[in-house]
């Protein structure tokens, strides 16, 4: 046990349990994002300077562009990438996109005449990575998420079906282009397909690829001339190597060379008096091909291989030519790519150079030869999960592959502009250059792309892990519908490289991963992680990155093995040491070891490495550990765990949540706001840090010093605390007491029982802030205002309005409280002269609005914290067409732990507050410290997480006695450690506590003692997103779905329950008819029903009976569009629609149906007030047994027309002048 001193200022005093000192620091955790972008711009190189790769290498694939005639041709010269001109805050308050603009120089050759023009172009703006490795689009903060692809290659595989029927088959997998599939079939047949097209023998694109002669394809093979006796059983099948001649004398060839000998073909032999015959001593399977090839000229073969791909198109040797060179010759189409030549050369020990990009008749061959050693086996088959066959593409290379998009299409645009360009002459390259088509790719790519993701800010680790994440998904990647378990499990290949604990829960586990602590990503996108090299049984200080493939060679220990003072390795009892080779474990002797791991961590991603104790838990529960501490707030009040695990100060840092110096130098300046800090070079940097900033899940980025006047730091130093930190350290929670004890049934099923002192003393306190936007737009009856003049709101209602009606900073505001006052123009009807005379007068004053502003919804409620208004006149190129101003009101609220509130421990122990007790009410220890937090003891045996238990314990005896600890995982404190410090406490404090730290404690209520003694101690327990706030919820009446009519759902859309078909059954069952009705129907889509119950609650009279469901008409129009004839038929025979029948006296619903004769008179004799509708009683309560009346071309269905006009209009359900909500719009 050693102590150290902790990173950040306040030098917290840290008990260390690890027993490995670490070899190597952990690397910078966001490099992946940064490397890679870096990669991609290299604007740290001089223009001229460039290597190609990234965005240079792009423009060298493109250009030169050449018009169709080849008399005008357009070259690249260089790029300059250009600084961002905004400042990242003017981003995110303006909601623009942090980018920086890109030039390029290109030259216009005139090829006819030598001129050439050269001048700059711009060719738009790529988003600029921040310094934390994110991007600033549209003023939030987005992340590109790492692929883990699939890398270009070959690879073999097998169908082992039935014994001697096997298919082997190896796919060819370039970067770009066609996909080819190799097989060699049951019947000994090499074909090959083409992108999923015919199969053809694989020697007819042998000689499509330019191999003249059916001997040079022989010879390829390594096909040797031998004499053989006609009696050996092998001959027959066997390929001639002879022109065999007939016994005339003639000279003419009886049996060609190189055919295939039959029984025919012997007995011609025979009769010739021929004992032996000259035939090719090559594999029976390329003897079957060959004979199968119909082709011996490589312009035969082409115009085969096009008649199979292009079946429909004429085969003329030109198109054939020209065909075949576009798909395997022109770089454009197809590209192995680097990555696809390395790994080419390394699979099949070729060495062709790196920079021959393109498929060659060597790798053909090399491919075939491996097949057959594979059907022989002496070749082993490829493993697509293996991480050797697997790579990272980062952002760089993904970006590169978007722009491709984009330049391709500027490059045809650029070629027709070429031909269409009547005087080009004159004309210059910005003439015939449009950049419109990478701006759009780059703004699919960072906008919609399935990679580029909305990060998570909930807390720092969050951010950080968001930014190391490894997706299988994305555009060319798996589906989570296709991905099958092999896809998504664990692989040996993962140690080290890829955390096998942190995945999601649900469809993509297995599909999107973190990276783990110490690995990195090598040139050519594979995973490799550090080992230390050992030489005849000694570790040296040397330490190696091995990729995946170069790990299976060898044979690698595990970090923590015995060692000697000297470095050497000691075997264990039985002679020899364990360790990995391949997937398996096996002893060898401590000689023949080749590497170590560097240390026991290093399995495991950043956020499964901040969980104590983790070898102690079960794996599934690890996971809901190490996700659950993403969703962890940051507090008001953080504190740093008494049981860390030593990284947590990396990942404060490293996430950039905390502020860190530049360089080393004297702090001359402190506020809330601003560090200043004068360099030992003599310069100044200056620190400004965010205050209540709004993070993209709602919760706080708050930023607070740490410096003092004149004190010295050095460069890389935590000046400041971030949100969710602790003196430089991560801190998501609060140590808490906490006993494991069932209480009164309050904590059954992981409920959890607080004290009140957590409440009263803001333990898990957080703040959370919400953002209203408000949009003024012109409409067709004129432009909306933002205006304190609302009409039919009282003044109580603007008192916190400013003159232009906006809410002041520091206003409280709770549900329906305007934030915006607003106001929009309502149509017009014609105008009574008084009116006019009124318009004449006091201007648009007068004219109709409606208020339509912005107000605090249901259930929200806090302080206005920021107001951010962009205007026309101000900010006019970032606002939308059609939008006049924005305005965006910041409310934050404090939000105190209360029951309904998600907890959880860092060991997958989750539960839900279920009550807070007052203090002196909860069980206390012999010396009267009170219990914080009670959790169930039967949340521990089935779940399998014993690190909890281990973390109580040692953070009782830290807590005891007055230190912090660190406990690394896999190499955590014991039992032995601590004894000394409880024998202290045995001692000193707690004379009844036991040797497993159970102690007795007593009830707050009763002061009696608990029958048996319990376990007692600290742990670090998080306060988790899932707030009761945000997710209860309660609707009487609301929106309704415009196709359904029934109400919407969710908390968003103030929608209701639903009563599904099971919730049915259970009314049903219970005979709850009229519950049911009223269920199916006014509760649900029966239009005019749930009008009508409305109109009457509000009247206080009876209620009316329910009608006819929306989704009886729809059925019913579902069927007709079945073309079932399907009508409603009355008793009396007629046809027609149902309808709520308006009056309460007990008759069924009536309908109206329109004769083909009706006029418009009719219907004002229908429905003028003074008609006395002639409608006679059926006497009967059948829903179907009204009798139809007629009444001029036209049957009546309302008696009280002028009434129904009213419920229907807009006026009784426009909105709600207390909430703002729309009601029943119908």
């Amino acid at each position: 046990m050693q102590v150290k001193q902790t990173s950040g200022k306040a030098f917290e005093r840290r008990v260390v349990f690890g027993k490995e000192k670490n070899l190597i620091a952990l690397p910078d955790l966001v490099e992946v994002q940064r490397n890679s972008y870096q990669w991609f711009f290299q604007a740290d190189r001089e223009p001229d300077m460039r290597a190609s790769q990234g965005l240079q290498e792009l423009f060298d694939e493109i250009f030169p562009i050449e018009s169709y005639d080849g008399s005008f041709a357009l070259e690249f010269v260089r790029y300059y990438v250009d600084p961002v001109p905004i400042s990242l805050d003017e981003a995110r308050s303006r909601d623009l996109t942090w980018s920086r603009p890109l030039r390029a120089t290109i030259r216009l050759i005139n090829k006819k005449t030598g001129e050439i023009k050269e001048e700059e172009i711009y060719l738009g703006d790529f988003p600029a990575m921040t310094e934390r490795g994110t991007f600033i689009i549209n003023g939030t903060e987005r992340v590109v998420v790492n692929q883990l692809a699939r890398s270009a290659g070959v690879y073999y595989s097998a169908d082992l079906g039935i014994p001697g029927q096997e298919t082997f088959v190896a796919k060819l997998i370039p970067d770009r282009g066609a996909w080819i599939e190799y097989d060699l079939a049951p019947g000994d047949v090499l074909s090959v397909k083409i992108d999923n097209r015919k199969k053809i023998p694989v020697t007819m694109m042998l000689r499509a690829f330019g191999i003249q002669s059916t001997d040079e394809i022989i010879s390829l093979f390594d096909g040797k001339e031998v004499e053989k006796d006609l009696v050996d059983d092998d001959v027959r099948g066997m390929l001639l190597a002879e022109d065999i001649l007939s016994n005339d004398g003639s000279g003419t060839v009886e049996i060609r060379k190189n055919t295939r000998l039959t029984k025919e073909h012997m007995e011609v032999l025979w009769n010739h008096g021929r004992t032996k015959v000259w035939v090719w001593d090559i594999d029976p399977a390329l003897a079957v091909t060959i004979e199968r090839d119909n082709t011996d000229t490589p312009d035969a073969a082409m115009l085969e291989l096009f008649r199979k791909l292009r079946p429909n198109e004429p085969a003329r040797m030109e198109n054939a030519r020209e065909y075949i060179t576009s798909i395997f010759f022109d770089p454009r189409r197809y590209n192995l790519g680097r990555v696809g030549r390395y790994k080419i050369n390394r699979r099949l020990q070729l060495d062709i150079p790196n920079t021959e990009r393109l498929l060659t008749v060597t790798d053909i061959v090399a491919i075939i030869k491996g097949l057959i050693r594979l059907r022989d086996g002496s070749e082993h088959m490829d493993d697509i999960d293996h991480l050797g066959n697997r790579r990272v593409r980062a952002v760089g290379e993904l970006l590169q592959n978007q722009v491709r998009i984009g330049l391709l299409r500027m490059e045809r645009i650029a070629r027709e502009r070429m031909t269409t360009t009547p005087d080009l002459a004159t004309a210059m390259a910005k003439d015939l250059i449009n950049v419109r088509p990478i701006s759009a790719a780059l703004r699919e790519f960072f906008g919609s792309g399935q990679l580029s993701q909305f990060m998570d800010q909930t807390n720092p680790l969050a951010e950080l892990t968001h930014r190391r994440r490894l997706s299988a998904l994305g555009p060319g990647g798996l589906s989570r519908e296709r991905a099958g378990f092999e896809a998504r499990d664990v692989h040996h290949t993962h140690y080290g490289r890829v955390c096998p604990i942190e995945t999601p829960e649900g469809p993509n586990i297995g599909l999107v991963t973190s990276l783990a602590t110490f690995a990195r990503i090598n040139e050519y996108g594979f995973l490799v992680c550090p080992r230390r090299k050992v030489v005849d049984g000694k570790v040296t200080e040397e330490i190696v990155y091995l990729s995946a493939d170069d790990e299976d060679e060898y044979y690698v220990g595990r970090a923590d093995l015995p060692m000697d003072d000297e470095g050497n390795v000691l075997p264990s009892l039985t002679g020899g040491i364990y360790v990995r080779h391949h997937d398996n474990t096996i002893e060898i002797d401590p000689k023949e070891l080749d590497y170590l791991d560097i240390s026991p961590k290093q399995i495991v991603s950043i956020s499964t490495a901040l969980i104590p104790f983790l070898e102690h838990d079960d794996a599934n529960r690890a996971l809901m550990g190490s996700n659950m501490q993403r969703q962890a707030v940051p507090l008001v009040f953080p504190d740093s765990p008494i049981v860390g695990t030593g990284i947590e100060h990396r990942i404060a840092k490293d996430s950039g949540s905390c502020v860190v110096s530049r360089r080393a130098g004297t702090v001359t300046y402190v506020d809330a706001d601003l560090i200043v800090i004068r360099t030992d070079d003599g310069g100044q940097d200056e620190y400004h840090m965010p205050k209540f900033r709004r993070s993209n899940q709602g919760t706080v980025i708050h930023q607070r010093p740490l410096v003092y006047t004149g004190q010295h730091v050095d460069a890389n130093e935590i000046i400041g605390d971030g949100q969710a930190c602790d003196q430089g350290e991560l801190a998501l929670g609060r140590n808490v007491v906490v006993a494991f004890v069932s209480w009164e049934g309050y904590n059954f099923e992981d409920a959890i029982l607080l004290s009140q002192k957590l409440v009263k003393e803001d333990f898990y306190t957080s703040i959370h802030i919400e953002e209203y936007e408000v949009e003024s737009r012109d409409t067709k009856l004129g432009p909306e205002e933002i205006s304190r003049d609302i009409p039919n709101v009282g003044e109580d209602a603007l008192k916190n309005l400013d003159e232009d009606g906006i809410v002041r900073v520091g206003a409280e505001v709770k549900a329906g409280d305007i934030l915006v006052g607003k106001v929009t123009p309502k149509g017009e009807s014609d105008q009574s002269p008084e009116e006019k005379l009124l318009r004449a007068i006091f201007g648009e004053k007068a004219r109709e609005v409606r208020d339509t502003s912005l107000r605090v919804p249901h259930g929200e409620g806090g302080k206005v914290v920021e107001i951010k208004r962009l205007s026309r006149e101000k900010n006019s190129e970032d606002l939308s067409p059609g939008v006049n101003e924005v305005v965006k009101v910041y409310v934050a609220q404090f939000r105190k732990i209360t029951e309904g509130d998600k907890m959880a421990g860092r060991h997958g122990n989750k539960g839900v507050v279920s009550r807070i007790m007052a203090e002196e009410d909860m069980p206390y220890l012999s010396d009267g410290t009170p219990v914080d937090v009670v959790l169930n003891p039967l949340g521990v045996p089935s779940r399998m997480n014993l690190g909890q238990v281990l973390e109580t314990m040692l953070g009782f005896v830290a807590m005891q006695r007055g230190y912090k600890v660190v406990t690394p995982v896999f190499e955590s404190a014991t039992a032995e450690d601590i004894a000394p410090d409880v024998k202290w406490i045995q001692q000193n404090k707690y004379p009844e506590m036991r040797d497993d730290c159970k102690i007795t404690i007593y009830d707050g209520r009763t002061g009696e003692p608990m029958a048996n003694q319990v376990m007692v101690g600290v742990m670090y327990m998080l306060k988790l997103i899932h707030l009761v706030d945000d997710k209860i919820h309660a609707r009487s009446i609301g929106p309704y779905s415009l196709i359904t009519q029934q109400p919407l759902g969710g908390k968003t859309q103030f929608g209701g329950q639903r009563f599904g078909e099971m919730e049915v059954w259970a009314l049903e069952g219970y005979g709850a008819a009229h519950m049911l009705q009223e269920m199916l129907t006014v509760k649900s889509d029966d239009i005019r029903g749930r009008l009508k119950t409305y109109e009457r609650i509000v009247k206080g009279e009876n209620l009316a009976k329910p009608g006819v469901p929306e989704s009886f008409r729809v059925l019913i129009k579902e069927l007709q569009g079945l073309a079932l004839d399907v009508e409603i038929m009355y008793a009396d025979g007629s046809f027609g629609e149902l309808v709520l029948n308006d009056d309460d006296d007990e008759r069924g619903p009536r309908h109206v149906s329109f004769k083909p004769d009706a006029t418009v008179d009719d219907l004002d004799a229908v429905f003028s007030p003074d008609v006395d509708a002639p409608a006679k009683a059926a006497g009967s309560n059948d829903l179907f047994n009204e009798s139809a009346v007629e009444y001029s071309g036209l049957e009546l269905h309302e008696t009280d027309e002028e009434r129904d006009a009213a419920i229907l209009s807009d006026d009784l359900f426009e909105s709600d002048p207390q909430t703002g909500e729309q009601g029943d719009e119908d």
